[in-house]
């Protein structure tokens, strides 16, 4: 009695090798092989951020000026930095700075990549224009700028006659912020850009049809579908924004130095100014407190966007 033998299908052999593949390696379980590629990445970070960070903590309770003897004084740096003027100064004008450079840059990102992303001419190009200002060093831009807003504008106000003009931002302390804010916002809206036409991109065309059909406007489309459905892309850029500027040193630095006097002086500047005049300590409690409080802003805005839409 002759027997046949049929051929296993296609499903027969995925069941097999996911079966065999299951006994060769139980789930849950990962391959040592990732955790060697892993090591060298971890073993930096720990070399370059951890360790020092540890070190400048340590020596926060302690009277050291970056070499020599020391030794433990408690919490005294601490208590100091509440009563120091210049670093209550540096913290409201860079908490302050933060807060209006990241509203401004992520309404004209977005109001940029939605004209970039409609059905307008040279569009390809006009992006690549409006990226090149991401490529640039921060401190040849704000040399750049210092230049026309020392000399081309108040030479310009000078000659039509515009009496605010002629004098240069810079020199007046209640306005010389602006000026960084619009050096660092030129600089930021490309970055966030290329995010906001990313996901402008990844919204369905029939989504705008069918809003088309009802009678939505522009305006109704950008509020009510674009903004809606963009919000994972929108935190993306206001946590990496609002981490990026409170960190600022290189524009300040090559704009205004902290002047007029000090009112633009920036907490980085403050905490870097530590390794040159002998405040390695006090500076040290002044970017662990600093270290706490981004924390505790991305704690929350963590918990703000849990749950909500997001990539």
């Amino acid at each position: 009695m002759a027997t046949t033998t049929t051929a296993p299908t296609t499903t027969t052999i995925v069941t097999q090798g996911r079966r065999r593949a299951g006994q060769a390696r139980p789930r849950g379980r990962v391959d040592a092989v990732y955790y060697w590629f892993l090591l060298p990445t971890l073993a930096l970070f720990t070399l370059a951020i951890t360790v020092p960070a540890v070190i400048g903590i340590f020596f926060s309770f302690t009277n050291s000026i970056g070499l020599g003897e020391w030794k433990f004084i408690g919490l005294t740096n601490y208590i100091a930095l509440w009563s120091d003027p210049l670093i209550l100064q540096s913290y409201l004008f860079t908490f302050g700075f933060s807060l209006v450079t990241v509203i401004l840059v992520n309404i004209i990102a977005l109001l940029l990549a939605v004209g970039l992303t409609a059905q307008i001419r040279l569009k390809t190009p006009l992006r690549t224009i409006f990226v090149i200002p991401m490529v640039i060093s921060a401190i040849i831009i704000s040399f750049v700028f210092k230049f026309l807003f020392s000399n081309s504008l108040p030479a310009f106000g000078t000659i039509s006659g515009i009496t605010w003009l002629q004098e240069s931002i810079l020199a007046k302390p209640d306005w010389a912020w602006l000026a960084i804010v619009i050096v660092t916002a030129w600089q930021a809206i490309p970055g966030a850009l290329l995010i906001y036409i990313a996901g402008i991109l990844s919204i369905p065309g029939d989504v705008y049809e069918a809003a088309d059909l009802d009678g939505a406007s522009k305006f109704q489309q950008l509020t009510r579908i674009t903004v809606p459905l963009m919000f994972g892309y929108i935190v993306i850029n206001v946590i990496l924004g609002f981490k990026g500027f409170l960190n600022a040193y290189d524009v300040i630095k090559g704009l205004t130095g902290g002047g007029p006097g000090t009112s633009t002086y920036s907490i980085a500047m403050t905490v870097v100014s530590g390794l040159t005049t002998g405040d390695y300590a006090y500076q040290m409690a002044n970017a662990t407190v600093f270290f706490i409080i981004t924390v505790l802003i991305a704690v929350l805005q963590l918990s703000i966007t849990r749950g909500r839409n997001a990539l």
